[in-house]
């Protein structure tokens, strides 16, 4: 195998090629777009997208590495934003307004709206279950219908 030199795997064309690998997952985008309303932990958006801690984490891990996201430690929590400082900050934007004509993301945003109200702790010993921290699911997204022919 043939090493790279540095500024193909660190440099502006690496970082590109990481930010567009970020931007490719339906859960990573769905995660950018509920940051785009504002900071949350980890555990609110578990709550919201519904997947295993370790699982959102990892698509967290992987934004942050792509310098989309910052994260920041209040107090015993992890918060995370968008980084609108960043490279990509005009493509992020973009992406999150087209993200809002998304049914799905539509209804996470109702849900982060209803997440935001309950305090962590309490989120986290409902094991991120929103019906049981008080917080009422939004209606499913559904996919749009196929058409059948007569």
């Amino acid at each position: 195998m043939t090493k790279q030199p540095d500024d193909l795997r660190h440099g502006p064309l690496a970082l590109t090629v990481q930010a567009a690998k970020a931007l490719g997952h339906p859960t990573r985008l769905r995660l950018l777009a509920m940051l785009g309303q504002g900071p949350l932990c980890v555990c609110q958006l578990t709550a919201v997208v519904r997947q295993a801690t370790s699982t959102v984490s990892g698509h967290l891990l992987e934004l942050r590495h792509a310098g989309l996201v910052a994260e920041e430690k209040r107090g015993k929590w992890v918060e995370y934003r968008l980084r609108r400082d960043g490279p990509f900050a005009a493509l992020l934007e973009r992406a999150i307004d087209t993200l809002c004509e998304d049914p799905v993301a539509a209804r996470d945003a109702e849900l982060v709206r209803g997440v935001r109200g309950v305090p962590l702790d309490v989120l986290c010993r409902a094991r991120r279950d929103l019906r049981a921290a008080g917080v009422k699911p939004a209606a499913r997204a559904h996919a749009p219908r196929r058409r059948t022919r007569p």
